[in-house]
């Protein structure tokens, strides 16, 4: 019997505590939310419109049996100068680039395939780290390939020993750190954050140590400052420490060497990111400080901040599968130092967005000192009663 009134007293306790009961619930919620998000973003590839602005040299009547395949998406120019054109392809003025070689419908037509003489060549000259010209490129090359072997391999596509990719093979371990590395810093932030202020907060608070603090002539204010500051100077060397070795080894993981990735910034950029990273560290110190005043002991501090560092990887995530993301993240609070850190590191950097960004946390870093001092100054948070 005293077992069963063991498990009713538990039970009891559980379920008439909203606060346990949004803890255990919410995470599957959200957990639903990323993927589906995140699922809908990544098999979303094949409905993205794009429009191709190719520009042919040479002529051909297959153009207008690609315009028929694709639609009114696809506009092609004649370029009269080879060379500027593909100028034009590397510089990401055009989509993609088709040369015919000279005669190339009568070439076909009286081509016999043999070893000795050359196929009449196509070429697409396009930037694999575009998305719509590598889409233009997977379009046009399925394409040719299927109309090349319906009339018996009289043509070659791309046959020739040239580079027809423009993408810089740099700009590919360049675009995953940009997605991959604001992600794991902000990661790193919010674990080097909760591991020390929990306890500190949370910690102080279930211990009645805090409550002795309040209880003298000190303001609230002196109070919430003395924990945020020295707080996040403390995350702010952890997460520093981890930036670092991850900005390191990430470039020989992609397989490329440090210097060549890392090399390529310049002060600028550096200064700009460890701005970024200063004001987000703060911001995440209070916010946490905020959630751990409101809780009763660390175990239900450290539940709700679960949910709350489900909810900044989701944030830090979106920039790297939503595209099209503009200067309007500047006020939202986590995400815009991400979107900069992505945009630096792609070297887009913009010196006012970042700027802007470093201003946002700190204005939503000082309303959450404000909230924490009056979390302080109200004894049914503080003492329950």
């Amino acid at each position: 019997m005293k077992l069963i009134a063991l498990m009713k007293k538990e039970f009891h306790r559980f379920f008439h505590d909203p606060r346990l009961i949004v803890t255990l619930l919410l995470p599957g919620v959200i957990i639903y939310l990323i993927y589906s998000v995140l699922g809908d973003v990544i098999w979303d590839d094949g409905k993205k419109d794009f429009t191709y602005d190719v520009a042919v040299y040479g002529e051909s009547q297959i153009t207008g049996k690609l315009e028929q395949a694709i639609g009114k998406d696809l506009v092609f120019s004649e370029a009269a100068d080879l060379e500027a054109a593909k100028e034009e392809v590397n510089a990401g003025k055009k989509t993609a680039l088709i040369v015919f070689s000279e005669n190339f419908d009568d070439e076909v037509a009286a081509y016999v395939p043999s070893a000795e003489k050359k196929a009449p060549q196509v070429e697409i000259y396009y930037r694999s780290g575009d998305e719509a010209s590598y889409s233009f490129y997977t379009i046009a090359t399925q394409y040719l390939n299927a109309y090349e072997s319906s009339l018996a391999n009289k043509f070659d596509v791309n046959g020739e020993a040239k580079i027809y990719d423009f993408t810089d093979p740099d700009e590919i371990p360049k675009a995953m750190m940009s997605g991959i590395l604001p992600f794991i810093v902000v990661v790193f932030i919010f674990s080097a954050c909760m591991s020390i202020t929990l306890e500190s907060v949370a910690g102080e608070k279930e211990r009645g140590t805090l409550a002795t603090i309040l209880v003298t002539s000190v303001k609230r204010s002196h109070v919430a400052l003395g924990k945020i500051v020295p707080l996040s100077c403390v995350a702010a060397l952890g997460a520093a420490s981890s930036f670092i070795g991850v900005s390191l080894s990430m470039p020989k993981l992609m397989g490329a060497s440090v210097g060549s990735v890392i090399g390529g910034f310049g002060f600028l950029s550096y200064l700009l990111i460890f701005l970024l990273i200063l004001s987000v560290v703060p911001l995440i110190t209070s916010l946490i400080s905020v959630v751990s005043a409101y809780s009763r002991s660390v175990k239900e501090a450290s539940a709700y901040t679960s949910v709350i560092m489900i909810l900044i990887m989701l944030i830090s995530l979106v920039t790297s599968f939503v595209p099209g993301i503009g200067a309007w993240a500047v006020a939202i609070p986590v995400l815009n130092s991400v979107v900069c850190m992505q945009n630096i590191l792609l070297f887009q950097t913009s010196v006012w967005q970042s700027l802007v960004s470093v201003g946002i946390n700190l204005v939503y870093t000082a309303l959450l000192v404000f909230v924490i001092t009056k979390m302080l100054s109200s004894e049914k948070i503080m003492y329950g009663s």
